[in-house]
């Protein structure tokens, strides 16, 4: 807390003054000075933004409504004006002491401006499904990571039992369901400010001063650098401004909750802006260890993000960005939430064996928020990264260049039994990660009928042991692994600290050239093809080797070893170029009617597997080492309306029929590490998404429902699910089975209610929001089985608070304020005994929030 704190005021101390003299010290040749007033009442509006068009000098008004502007501009210019509640107007200015009136926008939608397309333009016209979260709304709603934005878009889903272990995906596509396998790539892609994150333990961290959140549904591919044949999130930061300006938050809350964010903002010189931006969030853990007598589960996260933007003309914008996150909680634990009775002998069952061994859990429920591990945990997560972006106006277009270089380090220490016996007492799969991207692209219009992007992508990347990766067992691990009635495995210290130690690199090279065409054949009816050439190769290195143990030259004993570990090595040299693309029809019947139907063709990359092989007589199956590509066939329909000028219902249809699907297979080998990678035949995909807002006088609307109906249409050789271990058959068939991690339904609705009003001497609105999220129930494993279903819930949460004027905002909160008891995940313990650990939801929290913007 207090580190927080200290940061929070060093950043407001030391670099304000420096924005505030920087811009006292330009020279320029006019000021500017007007007021802002209130069109019906002609109160003055404290706190409008007044903003020259097509530059970045800007100002906000004072006290008395009145603003003032330096700037080199030639009278006679225009000024945009923007006031929140108020219809957002431009202005031409011949001279000072010109009075602006604002009206009230009671009745007007914002438009929503979005840039997946490379360009600026409205939501509402591009022919792509797509949601747009503000960094003010995800502000408000408490989102501050992926993992809570997704309960305000519900075609999102995202599972994770730890940074590293996190599926994102998008109406059920994108990664691996369950653990994660270095090996393979996401499909959906994670931009940054135009920056590709390759790892899926960059969703993990706390936003730092995000501008909006644009969601693309479908594939993308033609579009962004990196395959993205599920969807992409399109994450813009709040850029440097020539003006000066600050924000500063605080949040207080249960559990010992305190997040600190601090953001400023002004120039340095005429051509050079900066930006400084800090997010700190700490929370007590959400469980007890009973073993360690130490809470577990907690936050400890800090993230710092610098910005320089260097203006050389008015056609030329460098921007450098570097950026440090750092997670350090003291672990990710989970408890165990049911016990399946698999086909395997009465002795082999979880129940009988802890007997044997006179352990007994310490809790009936998950939901009592108890675990005993007791292996220490921890899960250090570190990212950043630098970029340097370019944009240059070329005719009619602009010619951009994204150079970056991103590292991650992953330190865990996991106890992968969930129990308080020594099983597994060593889980660490220590990771260094190492990326470096290229992207040039050109997006203007070519003709007055004719505009589009065209470019071209390169990322190279080094992920590798750091520098060596264990897994160990414990003296408990004889009883676990015991496959016969043979006296030999109660030998002693057969099994203490035997354990493997792997060395594993990928070097994976990702080559595409890419376009998209806007063709207009008439106003109304537009063309948009797409193409894309992609090149993957993977490189693999893998060895491991076993330790500890019994010393011992007996063969029978030699044999119950190898039964648990055994020495692995392989290399893999994988590479495939495809095309694809799409075709896009668009017609805009009017300014509030905008239909498009798509049809595409993407691939997911290639991938490998780097958790261990299964073996089969003793031998390692090699030919698993390589993982096809998945193959995307995909149909979209969608219509994009705004009934009235204060509402807008937007409607899509799609199905993705996908082959080669890349799934994650669990195992009973305690060797094979978080499972390996495997094809499915064939997967379906299909669904309806509906969503809609609407503003009234003093209330705003907003609501999503999503209708997705997943499922294997053929996958014969997938393994059993849990209750079948230890049967006549290692595999089945799932073929009509459902895809896991998909509800058939799930929504969010909202609302708020804003009034004008006072507090103390301030002058501002009143508001009161609720936002509810809804799914209902979904498999929760890779093979459809009958225990591991998660049942359907509703999360609430709640705001009630002031915004003054001037930029000062208070505000109480609640998220989960009803504490529904749910899990996210449920997870069989390796080995497949029986046991199987639940993901548990965060409990009710609930505090307080001071924002405070200049």
């Amino acid at each position: 807390m207090k580190q927080i704190l200290k940061i929070t005021f060093f950043l407001g101390a030391i670099l304000f003054p420096l924005f505030s003299s920087a811009q006292d010290n330009q020279t320029n040749n006019a000021t500017i000075s007007g007021k802002v007033l209130d069109a019906k009442t002609s109160e003055a509006l404290i706190g409008a933004t007044v903003t020259i068009k097509g530059t970045t000098n800007g100002s906000v008004t004072d006290s008395n409504g009145e603003f003032s502007l330096i700037t080199a501009q030639k009278i006679p210019f225009t000024l945009i004006v923007s006031y929140v509640g108020y219809v957002k107007k431009e202005v031409l200015i011949s001279g000072s002491g010109t009075e602006i009136r604002l009206d009230l926008n009671n009745t007007q939608l914002d438009d929503v401006v979005i840039s997946s397309r490379r360009r600026q333009e409205s939501a509402q016209e591009v022919p792509i499904p797509i949601s747009v979260i503000s960094g003010t709304r995800a502000e408000d709603a408490g989102a501050f990571n992926v993992n809570r934005l997704k309960e305000l878009v519900p075609t999102v889903q995202l599972y994770a039992s730890n940074a590293r272990n996190t599926t994102l995906n998008i109406r059920g596509l994108g990664s691996t369901f369950g653990l994660t396998n270095d090996g393979v790539d996401p499909g959906v892609g994670f931009y940054v400010d135009g920056v590709y994150y390759a790892r899926p333990a960059a969703t993990a961290l706390d936003f730092i001063d995000i501008e909006r959140v644009e969601v693309l549904r479908g594939p993308q591919g033609t579009l962004f650098g990196k395959n993205t044949t599920a969807g992409a999130f399109n994450i813009t930061t709040r850029a440097p401004t020539f003006t000066p300006g600050a924000n500063v938050e605080v949040s207080y809350g249960n559990l010992g909750f305190i997040q600190a964010k601090a953001s400023l903002t002004g120039p340095i010189s005429k051509k050079l802006a900066a930006r400084v931006s800090f997010t700190g969030t700490q929370r007590n853990g959400t469980f007890f260890n009973l073993h360690t007598q130490l809470p577990i589960n907690d936050i400890n996260n800090i993230g710092v993000r610098g910005q320089i933007l260097y203006t050389p003309s008015e056609n030329v914008n460098i921007t450098v960005i570097g950026d440090v996150s750092d997670q350090k909680p003291n672990g990710y634990g989970w408890p165990v939430a049911g016990v399946v009775t698999t086909k395997r002998a009465a002795y082999r069952q979880f129940n009988a064996i802890i007997a044997d061994l006179g352990y007994t859990l310490p809790y009936k429920s998950a939901f009592e928020r108890k675990v005993d591990l007791d292996t220490p945990s921890k899960a250090d997560n570190r990212l950043g990264g630098v970029s340097v972006n370019a944009d240059i106006k070329l005719g009619k277009g602009t010619l951009t260049s994204t150079s970056a270089w991103r590292f991650w380090k992953w330190t865990p220490l996991n106890d992968r039994d969930y129990i308080g016996l020594p099983v597994f007492t060593i889980s660490s799969g220590n990771s260094a990660h190492d990326q470096w991207s290229q992207e040039i692209r050109y997006s203007g219009k070519i003709s007055p009928k004719l505009s589009g992007v065209v470019g071209v992508f390169g990322l190279w990347q080094d992920l590798k042991s750091d520098p060596v990766q264990t897994e160990e067992a414990g003296s408990a691990q004889w009883r676990f692994a015991q496959s016969s009635t043979s006296a030999l495995w109660k030998t002693p210290g057969l099994f203490d600290n035997f354990g493997i130690r792997t060395t594993n690199r990928i070097k994976s090279t990702s080559l595409a050239v890419f376009a998209q065409a806007d063709w207009v054949v008439t106003d109304k009816l537009h063309v948009l093809p797409g193409i894309r050439y992609n090149y993957d190769k993977k490189v693999v290195d893998y060895k491991r080797e076993t330790y500890g143990g019994l010393q011992t030259t007996d063969p029978a004993l030699i044999a119950l070893k190898n039964g648990v570990y055994t020495n692995q090595a392989f290399n893999t040299d994988y590479s495939e170029g495809n095309f694809s693309g799409q075709l896009s029809l668009q017609y805009k019947a009017s300014t509030n009617l905008n239909a498009y139907a798509t049809y595409s063709i993407g691939y997911k990359p290639i991938g490998v597997n780097v958790g261990g092989l299964p073996t089969a007589n003793g031998q390692n199956l090699i030919d698993l080492a390589k993982v096809k590509p998945e193959y995307v066939d995909h149909k979209e329909f969608g219509i994009k309306t705004k009934p009235s000028a204060n509402s807008v219902l937007n409607l899509t249809v799609y199905r993705s029929d996908i082959k080669d699907y890349q799934t994650q297979v669990q195992t009973p080998e305690p060797g094979v590490n978080r499972g390996y990678l495997a094809n499915a035949e064939k997967v379906r995909v299909q669904g309806a998404e509906l969503d809609g807002n609407i503003r009234l006088k003093h209330f705003t609307f907003n609501a999503a429902v999503a209708y997705t109906d997943g499922k294997y249409v053929r996958f014969a050789n997938a393994p059993v699910p849990l209750e079948e271990v230890g049967g006549a058959q290692a595999f089945k068939d799932v073929s009509g089975g459902r895809l896991p991690g998909i509800s058939k339904w799930s929504g969010s609705v909202g609302g708020e209610v804003v009034v004008k009003g006072s507090l103390i001497s301030l002058k501002g609105n009143y508001f009161f929001a609720v936002d509810e999220f809804l799914r209902s129930e979904f498999s929760s494993s890779p093979s459809p089985s009958q225990y591991l279903n998660i049942g359907g819930y509703g999360l609430t949460n709640a705001r009630l608070g002031f915004r003054a004027s001037n930029g000062l905002s208070i505000y109480v909160w609640g998220r989960n304020i009803f504490n529904k008891n749910y899990y996210e995940q449920l997870l069989a313990a390796p080995g497949s005994y029986g046991q199987y650990a639940g993901i548990v939801g965060d409990q009710r929290t609930y505090g307080v929030t001071v924002r405070f913007t200049y």
